[in-house]
């Protein structure tokens, strides 16, 4: 009998992702996947094995969780409170989660988008080649309280591991290069885009975010004569109200508004997990140095497997504390352990 993990309570956006689907674009489904691709390499750096396999993504909070067999657990993304029978663990980590042992995470301390991922995986069926739910295309959707799910087999035992993460859920700074439409925007307007401080509106979704901002509405030449186009995730559309749109893995496949520039796909985790209000600003990088910043990422997210360490315990918070032999050896309580005669 496979093993499973049974969801006892949850919110309301939980899903199972993966890396998403390719080769769809022109029937119109973009690749969708998880939000912030990192943590699901981070996760598989935990556990040691493949980020294409499965895991849950939560959005703002978790739930509660149980399985019916001792499983690896690993917790990336936006940091959430987190416990196992009610003893707080680390986030960024790895854990063995006991059968029947209630692992409960709570609402996100910082960005948007947390993940929960188990040795060997989540095994639901496969469609159109992924397992990912991909909402806005009607495949799969979210979870509730009550379901149970496959997991895959689990090929390794080691757990404690912990990862050191460059903080990226607070927003900050997002590179892009130019778009398709980025010269019908004049100078001054594209100046004006790089030196205004946005905030991440909190309607925004898997399919866009949308920055709000002070000050005059961008706008393009011809914005309302344009053609609708091919458009991917990271392009940065401007609406009718003057607004900029990063689209994100679940937009569409075409659209008619301006797009003023493209995110890097390594700074994309960055806009997912921006929370409601974050302050987000764009600068312009050209295109040999946006290859430069990709290949570079692709190396670091290639070496994450190298990166992790043991996770140091507090004493505190270790539950089985008498099993540990803490002490090397043992002394008399009256003798004088300098005093050479027995």
């Amino acid at each position: 009998m496979s093993t499973t993990l049974t969801i006892q309570s949850c919110g309301p956006a939980i899903t199972i992702q993966d890396m998403g689907r390719t080769g769809f674009l022109a029937q119109g489904m973009t690749r969708g996947g998880a939000a912030d691709v990192e943590a699901l390499h981070e996760g598989a750096a935990l556990l040691g094995q493949s980020p294409k396999l499965a895991a849950l993504e939560m959005v703002g909070m978790g739930g509660s969780f149980s399985s019916s067999a001792d499983v690896r657990i690993a917790l990336t993304g936006a940091p959430m409170t987190v416990t196992i029978d009610d003893t707080p663990v680390a986030w960024n980590a790895s854990h063995l989660l006991p059968a029947g042992a209630i692992l409960k995470i709570g609402g996100a301390l910082s960005g948007t988008y947390g993940y929960l991922h188990i040795g060997g995986g989540i095994e639901t069926p496969i469609m159109m080649g992924a397992r990912a739910t991909h909402l806005s295309a009607g495949l799969g959707r979210a979870l509730t309280a009550g379901d149970t799910l496959p997991l895959g087999r689990d090929t390794s035992t080691t757990t404690g591991m912990t990862l050191e993460i460059e903080n990226r859920f607070d927003g900050g700074a997002i590179r892009i290069t130019t778009s398709m439409q980025t010269e019908q925007f004049d100078q001054t307007t594209r100046a004006r885009f790089t030196t205004t401080a946005f905030r991440r509106d909190a309607r925004s979704n898997r399919m866009g975010v949308r920055m709000d901002h002070d000050g005059a509405p961008f706008v393009s030449a011809d914005q309302l004569t344009i053609l609708s186009d091919v458009i991917v995730p990271g392009d940065i559309q401007i609406a009718g109200d003057g607004a900029p749109f990063v689209l994100m893995c679940e937009c569409q496949t075409t659209g008619g508004y301006p797009r003023i520039g493209t995110v890097l796909p390594s700074d994309m985790a960055r806009v997912a997990q921006a929370p409601a209000g974050a302050a987000l600003s764009f600068q312009f990088v050209d295109l040999e140095e946006a290859r430069l910043i990709e290949q570079r990422a692709t190396a670091a997210r290639d070496a994450l497997g190298k990166s992790i360490k043991p996770l140091l315990r507090d004493p505190n918070t270790i539950r089985d504390l008498l099993s540990y032999q803490l002490i090397s050896g043992a002394i008399s309580a009256t003798q004088n352990p300098f005093n050479d005669k027995e």
